[in-house]
C-alpha cells in the first residue's frame, strides 16, 4: 500500500501504541501533543511504582470494565495483559507480578520504558511535535496552536488520543469535547472515576487522623465487600480500597443524593464474639480501653467509632458492637475530577465504529480515555489505553487500504 499520512492527536498510551502499529507498516506518522513532553500522565503513574497491568485470569480481567466490556473486548483479546508484559520485555524492561496479582516492571518506574519506547518509535521514522495544541478541524486537516502560531496540516487519517478529563495539568483536560460537540458527536459528561470523597469529620478528627492510614478493614458497597486499606484525609477518605468503590458510590450520589461507604473495622472477628468480649468490660472503664481490651481496636478505628456512633451506641455492647462490623461514613460528594486517577464519560460508543472510527467523521479515529469507559486500579486503564490505541491503529490500516 502506498505510504500514507497519519495523524496521531495526543502522545499518551493509546497514541503511541497505535504510532507503533502504524510505523510498522511503513506510513509516515506525526504525534502531536500540547505539553512540552509526552505521557506525562504515564509518568505520574510511575512515581508511585508503575502498575502496567494485572496478571488474574483473563476472563475475569475483561469483565473488569463495566457497561463496557462487550465493547472493549475485541481490542483487549488483540493485546492481552500477557501481551503487554511481552511486549515491555522487548523494550527492555522486565516485570513482576505483586502480591497482590498487579504487574509492575522490575524497576518500578515509568520512565526507563517511555524513554525506549519513544526512541524506538523515532527510530521507525515517528515525528514528534510538542507544544502542539490541537483546535480544531481545517480542510483536509486539523489547526494547531503552537508557540509559532496557527499550524495547519494535512492527513489521510487522524487519530484521536486526547485522554479524559483527569489530571488536567497534566494535558487531559477535555478541552476537545466543544471541538467534537460542533460536529454533533454525542459526549457522556465526564464523572470523576477512581477518585476521594468529602466527609464531613469534625474539626477535632481531621486535626488528629488526617493522613492517617486505616489498615486491615474490608469496606462495602453496591460494588460487592473487598479488604484493603485507606487513608484519612482533610476531605474525607482517599486510597485504593476507597477507589474500588469509587464508580458505585459516585452513582449512588449522583442518583439519590447520599451514599455511604460500610466498613467492617475487625473483620477476623464474629459479631457474636465482639458482643460477648465487649459485655465482659468494666462499664466504668473509658470507651478507649473498652474498645483496646474487648475488640483489640484502638488509634484511627476507635476514632471513627467515636465520630459516627451515638454516645448511648458506644454504652450498649451490642450495638457497639454491630457498629464496629458495619460502620457506615456518610459521603457528601466525590473530590474534584482534576484530583481523580481516571474520569468516566466520553465519546459515546454508539459514535464509534467496530473499527474505532467516528461514524460521523470518515478517517477520524478515537482511542483511550477518550471513548466512554472506566475501570478500577489494577492495571485496567493503562492495559485498555494500550489495546485501544492498538485497534485504533488496525482500523485506520483497513479504512486506508479500501480507499
Amino acid at each position: 500500500m502506498k505510504q500514507k499520512t497519519i495523524a496521531i492527536i495526543g502522545g499518551g498510551p493509546a497514541g503511541l501504541s497505535a504510532a507503533e502499529i502504524l510505523s510498522e507498516g511503513g506510513h509516515a506518522v506525526a504525534v502531536y501533543d500540547a505539553m512540552p513532553t509526552f505521557a506525562r500522565k504515564f509518568l505520574l503513574a510511575g512515581k508511585s511504582g508503575l502498575n502496567i497491568t494485572h496478571s488474574e485470569d483473563y476472563d475475569l480481567f475483561a469483565t473488569r470494565f463495566g457497561d463496557a466490556n462487550v465493547s472493549l473486548r475485541p481490542a483487549l483479546d488483540a493485546f492481552t495483559p500477557a501481551d503487554i508484559r511481552t511486549w515491555a520485555t522487548d523494550l527492555g524492561t522486565e516485570t513482576f507480578v505483586g502480591s497482590s496479582g498487579r504487574v509492575f516492571p522490575n524497576v518500578m518506574k515509568a520512565s526507563p520504558l517511555l524513554r525506549a519506547w519513544l526512541a524506538r518509535l523515532e527510530a521507525r521514522g515517528v515525528s514528534f511535535f510538542t507544544r502542539h495544541r490541537w483546535v480544531g478541524f481545517a480542510e483536509g486537516g486539523h489547526s494547531f496552536e503552537t508557540p509559532g502560531g496557527r499550524k495547519t496540516i494535512s492527513c489521510d487519517a487522524t487519530l484521536l488520543a486526547l485522554g479524559g478529563a483527569s489530571y488536567p495539568r497534566l494535558g487531559s483536560d477535555a478541552a476537545w469535547v466543544p471541538l467534537l460537540a460542533e460536529r454533533s458527536i454525542a459526549v457522556a459528561s465526564f464523572q470523576p472515576a477512581n477518585c476521594g470523597f468529602d466527609v464531613a469529620w469534625s474539626d477535632l478528627f481531621r486535626e488528629r487522623f488526617a493522613g492517617e492510614p486505616l489498615k486491615s478493614v474490608t469496606a462495602t458497597s453496591s460494588a460487592g465487600t473487598f479488604p484493603g486499606e485507606f487513608v484519612m484525609t482533610k476531605h474525607g477518605i482517599e486510597g485504593s480500597l476507597v477507589y474500588a468503590h469509587a464508580a458505585a458510590l459516585r452513582d449512588r450520589l449522583l442518583g439519590e443524593g447520599k451514599a455511604s461507604l460500610t466498613l467492617d473495622l475487625a473483620p477476623g472477628r464474629t459479631l457474636e464474639r465482639l458482643s460477648r468480649n465487649l459485655a465482659r468490660q468494666d462499664t466504668k472503664s473509658s470507651f478507649s480501653n473498652r474498645l483496646r481490651k474487648g475488640a483489640g481496636i484502638d488509634g484511627v478505628k476507635a476514632a471513627l467509632l467515636r465520630e459516627l456512633t451515638p454516645e448511648a451506641d458506644r454504652n450498649d455492647p451490642q450495638k457497639l458492637a454491630a457498629a464496629i462490623k458495619a460502620l457506615p461514613i456518610p459521603l457528601l460528594r466525590p473530590r474534584p475530577i482534576a484530583e481523580a486517577i481516571s474520569s468516566a464519560g466520553g465519546i459515546a460508543w454508539s459514535e464509534v465504529d467496530e473499527s474505532y472510527m467516528l461514524k460521523h467523521l470518515p478517517g477520524v479515529f478515537a482511542a483511550g480515555e477518550m471513548l466512554d469507559w472506566e475501570a478500577p486500579t489494577g492495571g485496567y486503564l493503562l492495559t485498555a489505553c494500550f489495546a485501544t490505541g492498538r485497534a485504533a491503529a488496525r482500523g485506520i490500516e483497513d479504512w486506508l487500504s479500501r480507499r
